[in-house]
């Protein structure tokens, strides 16, 4: 009964200590102090050694000695003294030995619940350390009189995140608060004015303001929160949209700020007019509808950079690196691209109205609905770009490598494409008339559709170019190479093909009425229902004259 007893005392304690929420409540309490918890964790382990003991010495003693049933009298009386004596002392000093072992056992196991608890304590006091240490480092950067009590929060702040790693987004979100507060266009007090470059609305009165250094503590905070981003900004890794030092909308007009670490930061619709950023890192930066007119952004990293919609009319980006960067709809008239990289760029829709673009690096650039009006692209190497439906009206292009380029729908009235290589280009239904094609390389480019009437192609390579549907009435193609072209349905009308290399070309349905074929190459080419009445095709090679009117359609104007 003892027994029992002890037992249910222990359990009930044991389980107090370990489930409290599940006993309490049936007694009417909610909570017990923690010294209260561990004082009936103690309870109940001195009360489960009790009954250990109490068990060993008494139906465990009798056990180990051999009695497996309580002596009777009369075997008692056949025991000596010697052997009654020698047999309990054996007995016991064996259950000492166990005991001893339980009480060694128990206090190991009590000093491991002490350490736990301890371990937990010393957390709890770290963390209350820490919200000690935040509270301070707040309270100095709210200070209004001394610029070196904030910096020295700001500094508080850096170690903070250090020492608490799950802290470090909160500290991340307060410095760039501060810095949003304390921009260079927020007056400090509301007496104050903003600066000047502040309230300037002109790119040539911005620049006559001297450049401006952030205060020292708007500096640190600035250089310190994108250090404690959680955003993946790796060159190679896909930038993330979240984790990031928040300074969307700040205002650093005409500031100074080279040196500053800007990788991964959100800087949407920030007001960076004329601000000197060159040299910084700005990897994977947003900087959607960012105002950066007259910046000097030379050598600076923009790779991976969001510049929608942004405004960088007459920046500098000399030697930047811009591979890969989101330009759609951005303002880029009269940019600075000397050495400037923007391979795989995506400029659809930007503007860049009479800007200089040859000194920059465009292959595999994505122009489509691009604005290019009087554009200089001279000499550039296009190769794999999309220049679909843009304005290159006035556009220079002399030089240009435009290899299988896309050209579709693009406007390229008084465009000069002289010398350019359109080999394989896509210039389906494009008006051709007034651009200069002087030396340009047309092979195998598709011009099915396109309008080249009165178009002086004197000696221009347009071996295997599509020109199916073609308009080329009374164009000069005088000793061009159309050989392997397709001129099915083409309008050659009063056209002068005199000289010109026709062999294997398809003629079918085309309309050559007019023409001047005189010393042309004809063999192997497919005239099948052409139109030759009125043509002149005295001279004319690879072809009878029987050959011709068996194929197409002549009359008694035709010359042979």
């Amino acid at each position: 009964m003892i027994y029992l007893v002890v037992l249910t005392a222990s359990g009930i304690a044991a389980l107090t200590t370990l489930a409290p929420s599940r006993v309490l409540p049936s007694v009417g309490l909610t909570a017990l102090p923690d010294w209260a918890r561990w004082s009936l964790a103690g309870l109940a382990l001195i009360g489960v050694i009790s009954l250990g003991l109490a068990i060993l010495l008494g139906p465990a003693a009798r056990r180990l000695a051999g009695e497996r049933y309580p002596l009777t009298q009369e075997e008692r009386g056949q025991l000596s003294v010697t052997d009654r004596i020698e047999a309990v002392n054996a007995t016991r000093q064996t259950l000492l030995q166990s005991a001893t072992g339980l009480v060694v056992i128990g206090g190991v196991v009590f000093t491991a619940l002490g350490l736990g608890y301890t371990a937990r304590t010393l957390d709890t006091t770290q963390q209350g350390q820490i919200t000690d240490r935040y509270t301070k480092a707040i309270e100095q950067l709210g200070n209004r009189q001394s610029p070196d009590v904030r910096l020295g929060g700001i500094y508080a702040l850096q170690r903070l995140a250090a020492d608490s790693p799950r802290d470090r987004d909160t500290i991340r979100n307060v410095l760039a608060a501060y810095v949003r507060a304390h921009d260079f266009c927020t007056p400090p007090t509301s007496k104050s004015k903003p600066p000047k470059q502040c309230t300037a609305t002109t790119r040539g009165v911005l620049a006559k303001i001297p450049l401006t250094r952030p205060g020292a503590d708007v500096l640190a905070a600035l250089t310190i929160a994108p250090t404690l981003t959680t955003a993946s900004v790796s060159p190679g890794s896909t930038p993330s949209t979240t984790g990031r030092a928040d300074f969307s909308q700040t205002r650093f007009p005409r500031t100074d700020l080279r040196g500053v670490d800007l990788r991964g930061v959100d800087l949407r619709g920030a007001d960076l007019r004329a601000v000197d950023l060159r040299s910084v890192d700005l990897f994977a930066a947003n900087l959607r509808g960012a105002k950066l007119s007259g910046a000097d952004l030379s050598s600076t990293n923009l790779r991976g950079v969001d510049l929608f919609d942004a405004d960088l009319s007459g920046a500098k980006l000399r030697g930047a690196d811009l591979r890969g960067t989101d330009l759609r709809r951005a303002d880029l008239r009269g940019l600075d691209v000397l050495r400037a990289d923007l391979r795989g760029a995506d400029l659809r829709g930007a503007d860049m109205t009479r800007t200089d673009m040859s000194g920059a690096y465009m292959s595999g650039v994505d122009l489509r609905f691009a604005g290019l009006h009087g554009a200089n692209l001279g000499g550039k190497d296009l190769r794999g770009a999309d220049l679909f439906a843009a304005d290159l009206r006035g556009a220079n292009l002399g030089g240009t490598d435009l290899l299988s380029v896309n050209l579709t729908r693009t406007d390229l009235r008084g465009a000069n494409l002289s010398g350019a290589n359109l080999r394989g280009a896509d210039l389906r239904a494009v008006d051709l008339r007034s651009v200069d094609l002087f030396a340009a390389n047309l092979s195998g480019a598709n011009l099915s559709g396109a309008n080249l009437s009165s178009k002086d192609l004197r000696g221009r390579n347009l071996g295997g170019a599509n020109l199916s549907g073609a308009n080329l009435r009374d164009a000069n193609l005088l000793a061009a190479n159309l050989s392997g072209a397709d001129l099915r349905g083409a309008d050659l009308n009063g056209a002068d093909l005199s000289g010109s290399d026709l062999c294997g070309s398809s003629l079918c349905g085309a309309d050559l009425s007019g023409a001047d074929l005189r010393g042309a190459d004809l063999g192997n080419a497919d005239l099948t229902q052409a139109s030759l009445i009125g043509a002149d095709l005295r001279s004319v090679m690879g072809m009878t004259q029987a050959q011709i009117k068996a194929a197409a359609k002549t009359d008694a104007t035709t010359k042979f």
